[in-house]
């Protein structure tokens, strides 16, 4: 008699919804592989270079056998660190010291997770505005905390949301989960948000991470404010940033988290057991990029405010109310009548199936979504306006099928 054997997974993986950014991407690979020319539209992945000098010196580390090596220091190279905290000084008047208070991580995403695993256990509660960015609620899932979600609204609401929350929970949350400029929402804060924030934290004794990634993709003037730049914020929280957006440098996974040393400590503690640190490369090419391309941020800002434009415009004049974001590479859009009723997926997956435009369901960052669409500033200008053709050709079949009585609007 054949044995059965079975793969038991951890019930943590019970709280793990399909990842629905995942479901997307694969549909939008097998039709590309098929032929089709699908325009993308879903996913925050730069498409634009690298800026030359940090590719350049990247090559010329590389080549060097002893990069090849483990890096000697995990947490990342001194000079690295140091260029960090003078980026800082620079832009937001933050003294660091280079050394405690600045840590080097693969990307932030990797760094909030296992920062959370740091600081997070099983009786230990986040608080999160909702919609989020996934990882800003399962990573304390993963760690085993419990996440309460509060809707995204004006400071004012929020500020009195939290401290509602404070009051009326036993234990107090351990940690509030902030993400300014915000993905998906565009929303942004202020330093007087901030500020009340902070107060807070010092009151009901939670601590504060801000996912400070889109720090620099600004428009119209806007300069985003550092949680850091707050009197006492160094106190009670830490700021991630990384090189992906500023610096199109997505796919080198290369970030960083400052502020609070102990949580640095932690932080650092933690990924010690994970991993080894950062191709030495990689790191020295992080170097050149804040060292040297201020202004290559300042071009790419400039071709994504365009992409914005042509976007904005595009959707307005097909009907759709569209909010102009003042920062990020994204737009949060809602789905316009009739089609909200479909709800974000299977609107998502009409597109793909279409009109071949990959679109991200707002569903994906939570229930709160799932009557928007995130769409991406990565493609060039072109492919935006064939999208939106595209896109209302599909609108149009659909239309056409329902009054035939052969399309449900209603969710499935």
């Amino acid at each position: 008699m054949e044995e059965h054997f079975e793969v038991r997974y951890a019930d943590r993986m019970n709280q793990l919804p399909p990842y629905l950014f995942g479901m997307i991407n694969k549909m939008k690979m097998e039709k590309r592989w098929k032929g089709d020319d699908v325009i993308d539209l879903g996913m925050g992945n730069p498409m634009d270079p690298t800026p030359g000098p940090v590719t350049e010196k990247l090559c010329e580390v590389a080549i060097d056998p002893k990069s090849h090596r483990y890096p000697v220091e995990a947490g990342g190279m001194k000079n690295l660190k140091r260029e960090i905290a003078l980026y800082y000084d620079r832009n937001y008047a933050v003294k660091l010291d280079g050394e405690n208070d600045v840590i080097c991580t693969i990307g932030s995403k990797e760094g909030i997770s296992h920062l959370c695993l740091a600081l997070l256990g099983p009786g230990d509660t986040v608080l999160t505005p909702a919609p989020a960015f996934p990882i800003h609620v399962y990573a304390a899932v993963i760690a085993g905390a419990n996440v309460l979600r509060f809707p995204l609204s004006s400071e004012e609401e929020m500020i009195s949301q939290i401290a509602r929350m404070c009051e009326s929970l036993y234990p107090g949350p351990k940690v509030l989960m902030l993400n300014y400029p915000h993905n998906p929402t565009a929303a942004l804060a202020s330093k007087e948000f901030f500020t009340e924030v902070v107060k807070l934290a010092k009151k009901y004794n939670f601590m504060v991470i801000n996912d400070f990634a889109y720090s620099k993709i600004t428009y119209d003037g806007y300069v985003a404010p550092s949680l850091l730049e707050v009197d006492g914020a160094i106190d009670v929280g830490v700021e991630f940033g990384s090189f992906s957006k500023s610096y199109n440098m997505a796919g080198w996974r290369l970030g960083y988290c400052v502020g609070n040393v102990d949580m640095i400590s932690g932080l650092s503690k933690i990924k010690g057991y994970y991993d080894y640190g950062i191709f030495s490369a990689i790191q020295v090419a992080g170097i050149v990029a804040m060292r040297d391309c201020d202004e290559k941020i300042i071009e790419q800002v400039a071709v994504y405010q365009s992409r914005r434009d042509v976007l904005c415009d595009g959707l307005t004049k097909m009907g759709w109310d569209v909010d102009i974001p003042k920062a990020g590479m994204f737009l949060w859009v809602k789905i316009p009548e009739p089609y909200v009723q479909m709800g974000s997926v299977k609107f998502s997956i009409e597109m793909m199936n279409r009109a071949n435009v990959a679109l991200a369901p707002g569903a994906g960052f939570g229930i709160e979504g799932d009557d928007y669409l995130r769409l991406a500033l990565v493609e060039n200008e072109n492919r935006m306006t064939q999208a939106l053709k595209q896109m209302r050709r599909a609108l149009k079949e659909i239309d056409a099928e329902v009054a035939a009585g052969t399309f449900q609007l209603n969710k499935e």
